[in-house]
């Protein structure tokens, strides 16, 4: 006779999955989801690295008559005159003075004769007084005469004074000027004449002026042995010109007026600039003049005299120019760096920027970038010069830090000097140029691609994703692929950086709330449909949103045509997939013909990932279940592909026929269609794909709540398949399997056919070997096992002596024990497990475990017999 206990016990229902829906609890929702609802997860679609360095793929839509080149010839002769040039020391005319006085017209000389005739007598240049040599300097320097009127004579002995110079008793006039005859030859050849940088003459020391020979050489004399001299450029000036020593020796720090040139310190100068510009001009190795540009960048920064406003500059300027057609890379990224560094503007600075440009092409070149620093000084270019006056120079300039962002050494360096934030902040230029205007600068749209293409080299770096959001970049760039839709390389590129950045959970949920982003990809969608390129990244970045979050799956749904965007789609690249192959009487299927197929399948791959997400949310999910276009897509694409062929596609579009078969709703076509797809599982079964094999029984595990499919399963012997898995030691499997199994048990008659099998050992096995760590597989055993027990008379019987034993042994042990987690858990997830352990399981395990005692007959110990 059973104690009330036992009764009370025998009353308990079956645990089977009710067809009839009801309210369930939160803890029977997340244990159902595991075996029905989830997400599925995709590669990250590859970009090819391109072969050559230029600014715009072989991929680009720009044509090459519509895009800036990437190869050119760069000369000394392309740069300008320095862009702060001297003042050129040509007189000019005086201006017309009002004076206070009336002076005799017949004294005052006409405005034509600006240089009267000098005197004979050399008497008169000494009566110069004080004064009127003061004069003599200001105005050889170009400053105004004062506003008073001088008498006749006077301005007479003042024009003398500018145009003569007598030494001893003859003279010798040499550009306007008078010198003695026998020291004048000594003075050209040690000498010349040359401007201050103030624009006026120099004065010439006293005992400067007698050095020399008395004769002048004969290169002077008859033009020089051409085959012999070297032939300087015009625009370069000579040595005597860096060296020429100065009456006036003025001070570093001075400035005259507003906006003018800082004055250079002679004795430095001459002591560290000239020496290092005389081992430039020298016709030596690469190698020496290489390291006397190093000493001359040295120089100028430890004198203060790296700018645009000082003297000497546009001199230093030329000098380097010439060493450009030397054609040595390391040679011209060293003279780049100085004159990037003088702030050269303009056609100079495009010209510079084109050099670097030119030199960062070849790969093997990104050691003597990185060794000279002069990513430094682009980026400096970046930060500090006008974008809408140097636009082409940007996008040279950008060409190079894109070429080198492609260098996993440089990203350390370019993201410590700040480059995400000023790549940022052109974006926000151009955006807000173009919003403004209506139309974007010339050039800027070719800049974007540049700086598009950088922030996808960069955006790997976790410095770089934090930069993003810290300063809210997503929105910027959603706002320009929004104002640049017509331009496939910008958002192409824009596309790339999101699939990257949505890989990862804090970006994802950035993008996932900036709700125009979603009517945005649609958009995209629809304008680049036969572009594989595009789209299979924004489907992509689709699956990443609406993996992570139920509200983006709500954001998307409700957007207009959405899911009819995604079947056109899916059609689309469908339709191409399977009409790819070769022409009937072709042999093998070459590479040229097979590519198209392995793109339309990569397409399909992601969006059978979007509807598989968006099948989460139970309102569209439930919709999604009852769409016939819908689901005759996915059984179309289960029938005509093989796992063997298109493994990751046949595994999503069997998980998504795995979610919409959750929802048991009227009109749904998954039950309509119950039998098709059904022996679509069956081929899927039969399969050696582990991964498809897992998904096939996923489905089944939804569609065996039906008594008919239960049927289907029986006759054609898919428990014993079922069955047989529970030996996989794969926890997944044996979950997904005894989630059939469970369901077969709902009817008695399949009951006894369980048991012949050899299903409970099966089952006790895998109670044993997961149970201590998986309480959900470890409750879905025990609720099998109870099933199976069903009007229980004799426990041994039923389980069978050496199964008994174990099932009371390891119940006993679970009901005292907790659930042992290994260290991969967050605390959280943890606490989780264990709350579930202890409401979930242990309930279930507590009845099956008296439920066998009750029926369990324990045989009393026999005495020994005796002999």
């Amino acid at each position: 006779m059973l104690s009330p206990r036992d009764k009370k016990s025998e009353k308990l229902d079956p645990f089977y999955r009710p067809l009839l829906p009801k309210p369930k609890t939160s803890a029977e929702i997340i244990s159902e989801a595991r075996n029905s609802l989830r997400t599925v997860k995709t590669q990250r679609p590859c970009t090819p690295r391109e072969d050559q360095r230029k600014l715009f793929g072989l991929a680009s839509a720009r044509t090459p008559e519509n895009r800036p080149p990437s190869s050119f010839s760069l000369h000394a002769s392309s740069f300008e005159s320095p862009d702060s040039r001297p003042i050129s020391g040509a007189r000019l005319s005086p201006l017309e003075l009002k004076p206070k006085a009336p002076a005799s017209p017949t004294t005052l000389e006409g405005p034509g004769h600006s240089f009267p005739k000098p005197p004979v007598d050399p008497v008169k240049i000494r009566r110069i007084s004080s004064a009127r040599a003061r004069l003599f300097r200001a105005a050889s320097q170009g400053t105004l005469l004062p506003d008073r009127t001088l008498p006749p004579a006077e301005l007479k002995k003042t024009a003398e004074s500018k145009e003569t110079f007598m030494m001893g008793n003859s003279v010798v006039k040499i550009n306007g000027i008078y010198l003695p005859e026998s020291h004048a030859t000594g003075h050209l050849k040690t000498h010349p004449l040359q401007l201050t940088y103030d624009g006026s003459f120099s004065e010439i020391k006293k005992q400067e002026m007698f050095k020399g020979t008395t004769s002048l050489p004969s290169h002077l004399r008859n033009g020089g042995d051409k085959g012999k001299r070297r032939v300087r450029a015009p625009s370069c000036p000579s040595r005597s010109d860096l060296s020429r020593p100065e009456t006036k020796t003025v001070s570093k720090a001075s400035v005259q007026g507003k906006g003018t040139e800082i004055e250079v310190d002679e004795v430095f100068w001459n002591t560290r600039i000239v020496p290092v510009m005389h081992k430039l001009e020298k016709e030596g190795n690469t190698e020496t003049v290489c390291d006397a540009c190093t000493q001359l960048y040295q120089a100028l920064e430890e004198g203060n005299l790296l700018g645009k406003k000082f003297q000497r500059r546009s001199l230093l300027l030329k000098s380097l120019y010439q060493l450009v057609d030397v054609g040595s890379d390391l040679l011209s990224l060293k003279l780049a760096k100085i004159i990037l560094a003088l702030k050269v503007s303009r056609r100079n600075l495009l010209n510079v920027c084109k050099l670097i440009f030119k030199i960062s092409r070849s790969e093997k070149n990104d050691s003597l970038i990185q060794n000279d620093s002069i990513l430094e000084s682009l980026l400096e270019v970046l930060r500090s010069e006008d974008l809408q006056t140097n636009t082409e120079a940007f996008l040279y300039c950008m060409g190079t830090i894109k070429f080198t962002s492609s260098n996993p050494g440089f990203l350390s360096e370019m993201l410590s000097k700040g480059v995400m934030e000023i790549l940022i902040q052109l974006i926000k230029q151009i955006s807000e140029n173009t919003k403004k205007c209506g139309a974007c600068l010339p050039n800027s749209d070719h800049l974007l691609v540049q700086i598009t293409a950088t922030l996808r080299n960069l955006v790997d770096s976790p410095l770089a994703r934090g930069t993003i959001l810290s300063i809210g970049a997503l929105p910027l760039l959603c706002t320009v692929m929004e104002q640049f839709l017509d331009d496939k390389d910008v958002c192409t590129n824009i596309a790339r950086i999101f699939s990257k950045l949505t890989s990862y959970h804090d970006c994802c949920v950035a993008l996932a709330s900036y709700s125009r982003c979603y009517a945005l990809f649609l958009n995209l969608i629809n304008k680049y449909q036969k572009n594989q390129d595009l789209v299979i990244r924004i489907v992509f970045i689709l699956g990443n949103l609406t993996a992570r979050h139920n509200q983006a799956r709500e954001e998307f749904s409700k957007e207009k045509g959405s899911i009819p965007t995604l079947l056109s789609l899916f059609q689309t690249f469908s339709h191409l997939g399977l009409h790819s192959a070769t022409d009937p009487g072709e042999g093998e299927k070459s590479p040229t013909s097979q590519r198209p197929r392995v793109q339309a399948e990569d397409v399909l791959i992601k969006l059978t990932r979007v509807l598989a997400n968006l099948a989460i949310h139970p309102g569209i999910g439930s919709a999604m279940a009852t769409n016939p276009h819908i689901v005759g897509l996915l059984l179309t694409t289960l029938e005509h592909k093989s796992v063997d062929d298109c493994e990751e596609l046949v595994i999503n579009t069997a998980a998504t026929i795995n979610n919409l078969s959750y929802y048991q709703v009227q009109n749904s076509v998954i039950q309509d269609k119950k039998f098709y797809l059904a022996e679509l599982l069956l081929k899927l079964l039969r399969s050696n794909n582990m991964d498809g094999i897992l998904e096939a029984v996923r489905v089944f595990g939804n569609l065996s709540q039906d008594h008919d499919i239960c049927n289907f399963i029986v006759q054609k012997n898919i428990h014993k398949f079922m069955m047989a898995l529970l030996d996989a030691k794969h926890q997944d499997i044996c979950f997904s399997a005894c989630g059939v199994l469970l369901n077969l048990t709902v009817d008695k008659d399949k009951r006894v056919i369980l048991k012949e099998g050899g299903g409970i050992k099966k089952l006790v096995d895998c109670l044993r070997d997961f149970g201590p760590t998986d309480w959900q597989l470890a409750c879905l055993v025990c609720k099998t096992l109870w099933n199976l027990s069903e009007n229980l008379t004799n426990a041994s019987s039923c389980f069978g002596d050496e199964d008994t034993d174990t099932l009371l042994i390891l119940l006993s042990s679970f009901l005292d024990e907790e659930l042992a987690l290994d260290g991969s858990f967050d605390q959280d997830l943890k606490n989780y497990h264990r709350l579930h352990w202890e409401t979930e399981f242990k309930p279930v395990a507590r009845q099956l475990l008296n439920r066998i005692q009750s029926h369990h007959t324990f045989l009393e110990p026999l005495p020994i017999p005796s002999f």
